[in-house]
């Protein structure tokens, strides 16, 4: 009977401690619910680079106003012989100049949503961040005769709403690894010299065409020839997503 009893005993300790156990694990993975994805593969992401061993970059522009900045910046691509950039335009824009969407797409240039309103999205409510995001889609959609798939927010902003309502509306948000900061009209050679010093395999590097951005198609020459003589290739961002060597692998995310 006393045997009995020890042994009864020291089970009910061990199960006495599994189970205070569990329950600090519990409380650990609900504490830090919003930093552990590994439960959550599939939740959306925000790409900001490929992984990728090869020499391609992704050359991207902003457009959200203005109409002086896009067409020497077309010049440029052209004379480079740049085949395949990225240009995110926000509805407003596109709905007020669609000769210059139109010149983006003679070009064969991809085009993709800059968002309708320049708002920060993070700040907005789930049924307003879902109405920016589907009215850009269908002024876009309207003026483009396509319907674009990737999106970069106004001013790069966001949050886990924002992911899962653009995943919802089955767009990709699109962000950057490389900013040139050429809207800050910082100069032409520091505006080259931060993509060049920066660029990298699977690189996407931020520009922008809006009229704000006065350097930009005088800084991109310099850094085309110069990635190019570092041995880089220019793809848009979809080849990128879809040429990357390493499918099925994280990319960033925030």
């Amino acid at each position: 009977m006393n045997s009995f009893f020890v042994l009864s005993a020291s089970k009910i300790k061990k199960y006495f401690f599994l189970t205070i156990a569990l329950v600090f694990a519990v409380g650990v993975i609900y504490t830090e619910r919003d930093n552990i994805t590994v439960f959550a593969p599939q939740q959306p992401l925000a790409i900001y680079n490929v992984p990728t061993e090869r020499n391609v970059v992704a050359l991207t522009f902003d457009i959200s106003w203005g109409d002086k900045r896009l067409e020497p910046i077309l010049e440029v691509l052209k004379q480079k012989d740049i085949t395949s950039a990225t240009f995110f335009v926000s509805s407003v824009w596109s709905q007020q100049h669609p000769e210059l969407v139109k010149k983006i797409q003679e070009a064969g240039y991809e085009i993709g949503s800059h968002g309708h309103k320049h708002d920060n999205y993070s700040t907005l409510t789930d049924e307003e961040i879902r109405s920016q995001i589907t009215t850009a889609h269908s002024i876009i959609s309207e003026v483009t005769g396509t319907s674009p798939n990737l999106i970069r927010l106004p001013n790069g902003d966001f949050d886990k709403r924002v992911l899962k309502i653009a995943s919802e509306l089955q767009y990709q948000v699109i962000q950057w690894d490389t900013d040139s900061m050429d809207w800050l009209s910082i100069g032409t050679d520091k505006i080259a010299d931060r993509v060049i010093s920066r660029a990298h395999p699977g690189d996407i590097i931020l520009m922008h065409a809006s009229d704000s951005a006065k350097q930009t198609h005088l800084a991109l020459p310099i850094i085309i020839d110069q990635l190019r003589d570092k041995g880089y290739d220019f793809v848009s961002v979809s080849e990128l997503l879809t040429q990357t060597e390493t499918q099925g692998q994280s990319v960033t995310s925030s």
